[in-house]
C-alpha cells in the first residue's frame, strides 16, 4: 500500500487540535460541572444504589480522576506507544494525558502524555523507510570516510 506524501505541518496541525479540543473539553468538565455545583450533590454514590440521570454523571466523572486513573491510562498508552510505535496508543496517550493534567491527574498525565506526543512527532514509519535504505553507511552524510 502505498503512503501519500503528508504536508509537514499537518501532523502537527492535527496535534494541535485535537489537544486544544480535549483541554476544552477537560475545562468545561472541571470548571463546568465539578467545581461550578452543577451536579447534585446529594447522590448515592455506588453502583450498587443505582447511578442514573445526573448522579450517573456525576459518578463517572469523578471515577475517571480518582485514584489517578486518567494518569495511569496515559501513562500506560504513552509507554505502549513508545514501545511499539503504535499511534493509535499515542492519541489515546495524548489525549487522556492532556484531560488528565487539567482533570487533577498532573504527575502521572504529563509523563504519559510527553511518551505519546514523542510517538506522535516522529510521523509515520512508511516515510522513514524510504530515508533508511539497505546500502545507505551512517557515516555516508558526514565525509567520514575520506578520513580513514
Amino acid at each position: 500500500m502505498r503512503w501519500r506524501k503528508v504536508n509537514p505541518y499537518g501532523i502537527a496541525a492535527t496535534v494541535v487540535a485535537v489537544g486544544l479540543v480535549a483541554i476544552g473539553s477537560a475545562v468545561a468538565v472541571r470548571y463546568g460541572l465539578i467545581e461550578s455545583g452543577r451536579l447534585p450533590a446529594d447522590c448515592g454514590g455506588s453502583i450498587a444504589e443505582g447511578v442514573r440521570g445526573w448522579c450517573g454523571v456525576k459518578w463517572l466523572v469523578l471515577q475517571s480522576f480518582a485514584q489517578q486513573r486518567l494518569g495511569w491510562l496515559s501513562l500506560v498508552c504513552g509507554v505502549a506507544a513508545f514501545a511499539s510505535g503504535r499511534r493509535g496508543l499515542a492519541w489515546a496517550g495524548w489525549v487522556s494525558g492532556l484531560t488528565g493534567l487539567v482533570l487533577y491527574n498532573f504527575d502521572l498525565a504529563a509523563v504519559g502524555g510527553l511518551l505519546a506526543l514523542l510517538v506522535l512527532a516522529r510521523g509515520p514509519a512508511q516515510e522513514r523507510q524510504g530515508k533508511d535504505q539497505a546500502g545507505e553507511q551512517p557515516c555516508d552524510g558526514l565525509g567520514v570516510g575520506r578520513l580513514g
